[in-house]
């Protein structure tokens, strides 16, 4: 009997204990994890109740950064039109722009146009959202910024590199990367802007052995 009552003690303790880490967990991370999963039900639930939208983590990340970082479209529509900032930006430099144009989240960056991002941030290389968007080949999300946005074609990044040179540096010469000069230069990019070494996006395509958009940058008045 008395063995049973210390069982059943430690059972209630433990219970107990369970229940109160439960209760303890942040606000914050129930709704950072909500999104991140795209709990949608759970999520306005939590804002109905009151909880701030831009609430950040440890990492100083909102709810509608972790919605880009996990490709959420519908919960970052959901954040956006509640209210979220789409400027707001994380320890590492990210904002929910910037990170969905080097992610080539296009429809994330239709979604927030209308909000007003701000083009005097830059990620964590001093880049803008076009720069790495050039980069990892994302057509139509480099295609929508040059067109839609009023992004800079010609910012030079930490790196002093603008969107051309990062396509041609970083990019493989393919087909998606083609296209993407095409459009960076149609959207009036200078050919000529080169490196710190005074190298040329011409030169680096050339030395790369990246024959058509060497071509492309020539016929455009690249030297």
């Amino acid at each position: 009997m008395f063995a049973r009552s210390i069982a059943f003690a430690v059972f209630v303790v433990c219970a107990s204990s369970a229940l109160a880490q439960e209760s303890a967990v942040p606000a914050q991370q129930i709704f950072h994890a909500a999104v991140a999963r795209g709990d949608e039900k759970s999520v306005v639930t939590l804002l109905d109740k009151g909880i701030a939208f831009d609430t950040r983590n440890a990492q100083g990340e909102t709810a509608l950064l972790v919605a880009v970082q996990n490709g959420r479209k519908r919960m970052a529509e959901l954040l956006i039109a509640r209210g979220a900032d789409i400027n707001a930006q994380a320890q590492n430099k990210d904002t929910p722009w910037l990170l969905a144009g080097a992610r080539g989240q296009t429809a994330m960056l239709a979604a927030m146009l209308p909000k007003g991002p701000d083009y005097r941030l830059r990620n964590r290389f001093g880049g803008s959202a076009l720069i790495p968007a050039c980069h990892y080949g994302h057509v139509e999300a480099v295609r929508f910024l040059t067109q839609k946005s009023k992004i800079d074609v010609d910012h030079v990044n930490d790196l002093g590199w603008t969107c051309l040179l990062e396509a041609v540096l970083l990019g493989d010469g393919g087909p998606a990367h083609q296209e993407i000069v095409r459009i960076v230069l149609a959207a009036a990019a200078n050919p000529n802007l080169a490196d710190r070494d005074g190298v040329s996006a011409l030169a680096h395509a050339r030395k790369r052995g990246q024959g058509a958009v060497a071509k492309i940058i020539a016929d455009a008045g690249g030297k």
